[in-house]
Order: structure tokens, then C-alpha cells, then sequence
């Protein structure tokens, strides 16, 4: 049971990419994926929470608007797209089954955000 985040990089100011984690050993299908991330000195926090099916997604108030997940059932796997990319958005970003408390975790990706 395992989750495996990639697609982070290095990008511009206003730049954008694309998140994917990959789901082994469970299906997503009925769970939600939590996007988290921990910036340089600062604590973890949550930018999203996607629900697989019932389109339920909240998104930290800094990242709505420009962050948008999504999900490819046959792929199982989940997205964030993030667009206008800001120095502020540097940090590790990680997913996770579940949004409250999660168990399973994937391994951190960096995205810098940086002229």
C-alpha cells in the first residue's frame, strides 16, 4: 500500500505544473487525496482535498483559484494542477489517502518557485 508523488520542479513566477500521485496496493475509488505541503521553516499544512467521486474539494484559501485537482479512475491515480505559480508556493509537497489524520502518505516532491 503505498502512494508516489511526482512532478514537481523547478518554475518561474506565474509558471505552472502538475502534481500526479499514484496509488499501489488500494484503490482510490470512495477516498479523498490530501495535498499537503511544508514550506522552508514552516509546519505542514493542507492546500487541497480532493474527493474522488463526489467532487467535494476545498482548497486552502492562498492556493483557490490557481490549484485544481483531479483524478484518472482507470490510472488511479490523483492531480494538482497549479497554475500561477508564486514564490510563496515553494516548499515539499506530499499526497495522502485521506485528508484527516491520513495513514498513508507518499514521498515528498519540491517545487521551487523562483525567477
Amino acid at each position: 500500500v503505498q502512494l508516489q508523488a511526482s512532478g514537481g520542479g523547478l518554475v518561474q513566477p506565474g509558471g505552472s505544473l502538475r502534481l500526479s500521485c499514484a496509488a499501489s496496493g488500494f484503490s482510490l475509488d470512495y477516498n479523498s487525496i490530501g495535498w499537503f505541503r511544508r514550506a522552508p521553516g514552516k509546519g505542514r499544512e493542507m492546500v487541497a482535498c480532493i474527493a474522488w467521486r463526489d467532487g467535494s474539494d476545498s482548497y486552502e484559501d492562498s492556493v483557490k483559484g490557481r490549484f485544481t485537482g483531479s483524478n484518472n479512475k482507470d490510472k488511479n491515480t490523483g492531480y494538482l494542477q497549479m497554475n500561477n505559480l508564486k514564490p510563496e508556493d515553494t516548499a515539499v509537497y506530499y499526497c495522502s489517502r485521506g485528508c484527516v489524520d491520513p495513514q498513508v502518505w507518499g514521498q515528498g516532491t519540491q517545487v521551487t518557485v523562483s525567477s
